[in-house]
């Protein structure tokens, strides 16, 4: 099959991706193979490429937001059939048993697994995955939505619940990527306002379009003191500014898988009064389960652009830019 692989760590402007063949995956006991339709791009992608996350497999091949139609099935899946269109996301495996698989917070399980780094994911023509953590699509969703979704919609969903966000309050979103567009859809769903900082104009009119109530450059001060904010954007430097601008008591969720050190904070201007700092890690099913639930309820619409596979490091060139309004997806 045809597929994109990073055989090295390295700066995604050397085109690290090579475009080649490799055997097509087969798969084992209770495992379920698609053919891949769609594959939207990330910035743990990046990470992955450009050696920000330690390598787990080498060579691997990326993609963790995977859209396809299931071709084969393993001894003992119930779940999926051949022919059911399925998505396969970033967390694809956990022990089941730890204190944090029993207690609902497996994305903490320390033997937890991720598609497109510790195996291979959908920049591919086939990907496998268990069936147990793969996700059954809503029919209004088309290919290239739905891939959307699949990781910036799930961990922006996660970053949601960790903001606190209070009904009826007030979010704060610093950085307008691919997170960032879905969980602005689903808080204005909720009934919140919505203040937007982020830099580059195609980045502030979506705002504008998907109906902010207050965008402004990213470090700008929201008009009001807010209830919650989220930092998508990978840079320390926006904590002291978003916790400055945050009421009593509120919470600030930080989204990123990385993110640059964070300058000291004063205790008094940044933390008193109760705020709160959660970090966000990882996703856990019932994440997925409930973005995927919402945003069909809501009718969110995911904001896509297009590319082609063999085009992978172009596309991520592209996100590394900020030239991308949504989210970038791999069409196979």
């Amino acid at each position: 099959m045809k597929a994109m692989i990073c055989k090295t760590q390295a700066s995604i402007a050397t085109s690290p991706l090579e475009w080649t063949n490799v055997a097509e995956p087969q798969v084992g006991p209770g495992e379920v193979r698609v053919r891949v339709r769609v594959c939207a791009i990330c910035r743990t992608d990046l990470h992955v490429i450009e050696g920000d996350l330690e390598p787990r497999k080498r060579p691997i091949v990326p993609g963790h937001q995977v859209i396809g139609i299931v071709d084969q099935v393993g001894t003992g899946c119930h779940r999926f059939s051949c022919g059911s269109r399925i998505g396969i996301a970033w967390l694809r495996h956990t022990c089941g048993h730890c204190q944090f698989c029993l207690s609902g917070r497996e994305n903490l399980c320390s033997e937890s697994a991720y598609t497109g780094w510790t195996a291979d994911g959908g920049y591919a023509e086939y990907a496998v995955v268990h069936e147990d953590f793969a996700y059954p699509i809503p029919e209004q969703f088309s290919d290239l939505e739905a891939s959307a979704l699949l990781c910036s919609g799930i961990i922006g969903y996660r970053a949601l619940s960790r903001s606190q966000l209070p009904p009826g309050g007030s979010l704060a979103i610093y950085g307008f990527g691919s997170s960032a567009h879905v969980v602005a859809q689903i808080a204005k769903g909720r009934g919140s306002r919505i203040f937007v900082c982020t830099r580059g104009k195609r980045h502030q009119d979506l705002a504008r379009q998907l109906g902010a109530d207050w965008v402004g450059d990213a470090y700008d001060r929201p008009p009001k003191l807010c209830d919650s904010s989220i930092i998508f954007a990978p840079v320390g430097e926006l904590v002291p500014v978003a916790l400055a601008a945050l009421a009593r008591g509120g919470t600030l969720a930080l989204a990123g898988i990385v993110m640059s050190d964070i300058p000291t904070l004063n205790y008094e201007r940044h933390l008193f009064y109760e705020k709160n700092v959660h970090s966000v890690t990882s996703n856990t099913r019932e994440d997925g389960k409930g973005l995927l639930r919402e945003a069909a309820t809501l009718g969110i619409k995911p904001r896509v652009t297009r590319y082609r596979l063999e085009d992978a490091n172009r596309a991520l060139s592209d996100l590394k830019a900020d030239k991308i309004s949504g989210t970038g997806v791999l069409e196979i």
